[in-house]
């Protein structure tokens, strides 16, 4: 039995509500449904990147005894399904038409009694291909030479998507002009990487043909976008599709967009008259669906001899595969890059950003970031490390003389944003504390002298310390400056007391493991005074759930929490008119205390809650203009986004005969306001510092010149286990968002944003004695012998 302590009403520590059906097995996701009469659908995948397809031959696949359709793009193509939009305002093959883009593409569907039978179809149809010149460099893509990969589009003549900018050109290169500025420039590219959830995309769609009902039960982040999206493609009426969103084995940002596999299902139920799943395998998750990163970014930057830093220009070739198929706000084609000003206040800043198209699976997707936020923050924190190296400097120091300062807040960056609230020299102090900071860099002086007197060479690990400081931005966002496919990014929320004074709140975010029905309970708990236990969070299911967009980006507490706080604000107003009427006494005479009103003067005169919602049922005569029961529903719709950040600090220890990098220590201090729930917090950093590890030290979908995929296994596509990682060393400093309702910033992908620098910065700071300033991630032991080796994987220019 839960203590006291263990059990608050409101904000603190207190075990998952979620967690008990999950340890006993009792989850229930998308593979776990079964409906009468169910088939099953597989899709038959392209072997070659770039390919003109010349025929397609499904007879001997419609012999099989157990295949009930076999659904190829030409017969999409008759229903106008051949294509479907994205979410950057881009089209993408639903099943292949005209020819194959990347290596892994879906060519056609079959649809069979079990899962086995429609993977054994596949093998029985023949398609034939013209194999045609492919490009997976985004450096040869705009060559004149290039092959056109988008040559279904009208007046599509090259590989080129977009060209986007921020900052002020003119006024950057003034500074950099300066004759007494320090100027260093690097390549850094960030690789392709995928979020790699554990439960791999899926659907099963239902469709009635007499009610003309569809029931999609979907591996989606983003239910209600996605109902209004199949609208939108399949012409069905909107309020007769149910999209549910079960549990989700995590999502990261893969879950966001729309697949395939998802529109085929829906299809193939309409043309056999049955429900029919899909879902894919490990290696169709990672060499089909959306990828993350895969920028070559070439940072400028400058900065006074005495370290003070001035400006920073980046130059971008962004890598978006054969479509654009990114999720993120129309209006910033590179998400939120241009947030790579980072926690420095800069006299001067530009960006320029270059989409092209290559023969690579399509997406983008922010994984575990807001939109290339992560991006922008290793861009940043490695040219800072970059220049502390140029100036001789300690890079906390560098850092410490160009933070902004706590009284500029609110601040106006260089770039556009308006960061809310911040003190980033404390959270750098806390860090250091924690770090035993001057401590770790007398011992790396003296392992230096040592090896300095054995003369070099490859005897003994090389110690390194890397630092990072990031700042978000997240909770997207305000109406006015952001949608996704025309969609406002407001949310709803739907609150009802029952008469018993148990509650029910309804929530159009979707959790994946963030922990949903337990901290927006606590919202309600903070609010009403209502145990959490006592509140129940239903969600991903758009016929019992208000209009939102979704969980990603890390804006669930900023938006849909701030939601849930107005609502049960609504309900405690109500309240307060009913307490009236029910004490006899004037609104105006009541004051509350959490889960109470009561008389001011008069503190046991009083009703709580509970009572309330029993008496708004009952016979008590209301006020005029006040109805019965305690429900309400609110939107929300941010004044601003919020800005968490924080200071990480990675130690390593590097074998320079093998290259072998181990973490020795990771200090991680993180403000994103209010915490709702500590736990939570602290898992949420547990997760992303893990992914982050796996980025910058083993993660890569690679690429061979025929555009086949070197990464479709977890043998190939490493994921760090508890061997790979230390035990995390975490602080906090506590920065309330002004503009929130609650204070609360959001964290759930702050770890995965400020992790990666860090390990690259102490990996390089370690092979500092053998002059290398930069190695390429993901920060192999091959690498890293190669960096001693040579001096560096990719000189500074």
């Amino acid at each position: 039995m839960a203590t006291a302590e263990q059990r608050p009403v409101g904000f603190g520590r207190m075990k998952r509500k979620e967690d008990p059906r999950f340890i006993r097995g009792q989850g229930n996701f998308v593979d776990d449904i079964r409906l009468p009469g169910m088939l099953h659908g597989a899709a038959l995948r392209s072997p070659l990147a770039h390919a003109r397809i010349t025929s397609i031959d499904t007879s001997a696949a419609l012999q099989h005894p157990k295949v009930r359709a076999v659904i190829t793009g030409k017969d999409l193509e008759a229903q106008g399904l051949a294509w479907m939009p994205t979410l950057s305002a881009d089209t993408q093959a639903v099943l292949a038409t005209d020819k194959v883009r990347f290596q892994g593409q879906e060519v056609a569907f079959v649809v069979a009694d079990d899962h086995y039978a429609a993977r054994d179809a596949l093998e029985l149809i023949e398609v034939d291909y013209e194999p045609l010149p492919v490009v997976v460099d985004p450096r040869r893509a705009l060559d004149s030479d290039a092959p056109v990969i988008r040559d279904d589009k009208e007046g599509q003549t090259s590989n080129h998507i977009f060209d986007w900018e921020a900052g002020d050109e003119a006024e950057t290169d003034r500074v950099f002009a300066d004759a007494d500025v320090v100027v260093v420039t690097q390549e850094i590219p960030f690789q392709r990487v995928h979020p790699a959830p554990l439960e791999t995309c899926g659907s099963v769609a239902d469709f009635d043909a007499v009610t003309g009902k569809l029931r999609l039960w979907c591996t989606t982040q983003a239910p209600h976008a996605h109902r209004t999206l199949y609208a939108l493609v399949a012409g069905l009426p909107e309020h007769k599709i149910q999209v549910i969103a079960p549990d989700i084995g995590g999502g990261f940002g893969n879950k966001v967009p729309i697949y395939p596999g998802y529109v085929c299902s829906v299809v193939a139920s309409i043309v056999t008259g049955k429900p029919v799943k899909w879902m894919e395998d490990r290696t169709e998750n990672l060499t089909s669906t959306g990828f993350a990163r895969d920028y070559l970014m070439r940072g400028k930057i400058a900065a006074d001899r005495d370290g003070r830093i001035r400006a920073l220009r980046v130059d971008v070739l962004a890598d978006h595969g054969a479509f654009n198929a990114t999720a993120q706000p129309s209006k910033y084609p590179a998400g939120f890059f241009h947030i790579f000003t980072g926690s420095y206040d800069l006299e001067a800043a530009y960006c320029t950003v270059k989409g092209v198209y290559t023969n690579k699976a399509p997406g983008g997707v922010a994984y575990r970031c807001s939109f290339r936020v992560t991006e922008a923050a290793y861009l940043v924190e490695r040219m800072v490390d970059v220049l502390a190296d140029e100036l001789g400097m300690d890079p906390v120091e560098l850092r410490m003389k160009s933070f902004i300062r706590p009284e500029q807040f609110p601040y106006t960056t260089k770039t556009g944003w308006t960061y809310d609230s911040g003190d980033y020299p404390a959270a750098m102090r806390e860090a250091m504390r924690i770090a035993g900071y001057e401590e770790l860099r007398r011992e790396q002086a003296e392992r230096r002298r040592a090896h300095a007197a054995e003369g070099g060479g490859s005897g003994g690990e090389y110690m390194g310390i890397g630092v990072s400081f990031f700042t978000e931005t997240v909770g997207a966002g305000p109406r006015k400056d952001m949608d996704i496919a025309g969609l406002g990014m407001a949310d709803g929320a739907e609150l009802r007391v029952h008469p018993t004074g148990k509650a029910t709140l309804r929530i159009s975010v979707k959790t994946q493991g963030q922990g949903h029905e337990t901290t927006f309970a606590q919202i309600v708990a903070h609010e009403l005074g209502i145990p959490p236990e006592d509140v129940e969070v239903v969600h991903g299911d758009t016929d019992q759930t208000p209009f939102g967009l979704g969980t990603y980006g890390s804006r669930s507490t900023p938006v849909s929490g701030a939601a849930t706080a107005m609502v049960a604000r609504k309900i405690r107003d109500k309240a307060r008119l009913i307490a009236a009427a029910a004490l006899e006494v004037a609104p105006d005479d009541l004051e509350w205390e959490q889960g109470r009103w009561f008389v001011k003067g008069d503190p046991e005169k009083g009703q709580t809650i509970q009572e309330l919602a029993l008496a708004s049922h009952g016979a008590l005569e209301l006020p005029e203009g006040v109805e019965g029961h305690l429900d309400a529903e609110a939107v929300y719709n941010p004044p601003n986004l919020t800005y968490p950040y924080g200071a990480y600090i990675c130690v390593v220890d590097v074998d320079p005969g093998t290259g072998e990098v181990k973490l020795r220590r990771f200090i991680a201090v993180d403000d994103c306001g209010v915490r709702i729930n500590p736990t939570i917090v602290e898992g949420q950093i547990h997760g992303g510092l893990a992914e982050g590890i796996g980025i910058a030290l083993m993660q890569h979908i690679a690429f061979d010149e025929q555009g086949n995929c070197l990464s479709g296994s977890f043998m190939d596509y490493l994921v760090p286990s508890s061997k790979e990682v230390p035990d995390w060393e975490l602080g906090e400093t506590v920065t309330p968002s002004p503009h929130h309702p609650i204070g609360a910033k959001g964290v759930g992908e702050s770890a995965n944003v400020g992790s990666p620098p860090a390990v690259v910065n102490a990996v390089v700071d370690a092979l500092e004695p053998f002059g290398v300033r930069h190695v390429d991630m993901p920060v192999t032991p091959a690498r890293v012998w190669e960096a001693i080796q040579h001096g560096t994987t990719e000189p500074p220019q």
